[in-house]
């Protein structure tokens, strides 16, 4: 599946569009890496620990958007985004979105 953050993917033509499609996760810190962050946050830098799960988080974000995208019939999504929001003050949700689409076969 191609995922690709353009409108367009060179050489190549929409032939049909099948709408948004997205993948959703939310994840929370356990009690432990929540208690890490807050020390390490304590004297500054990269929080190790969260970027860790966010980075997960957005991998089977994208995992789920193509997924979806694959159920739709679709063989490509374009104008692929992220978004991300915070749920309290111990969990964050990563969407990835955009247009799911079949290309032209290449040539």
């Amino acid at each position: 599946m191609l995922v690709v953050t353009t409108e367009n993917v060179p050489g190549r033509q929409v032939v049909q569009v099948k709408g948004q499609v997205f993948g959703v996760v939310v994840r929370s810190r356990g009690i432990g890496g929540n208690v890490m962050a807050g020390l390490r946050s304590l004297v500054g830098g990269e929080i190790h620990e969260y970027t860790q799960m966010l980075e997960e988080a957005r991998r089977h974000a994208l995992d789920r958007l193509v997924e979806n995208a694959k159920l739709m019939g679709a063989n490509a999504v374009v104008m692929m985004r992220f978004d991300s929001a915070e749920i309290g003050q111990t969990m964050s949700e990563i969407v990835a979105y955009g247009t799911a689409v079949v290309l032209d076969p290449p040539t």
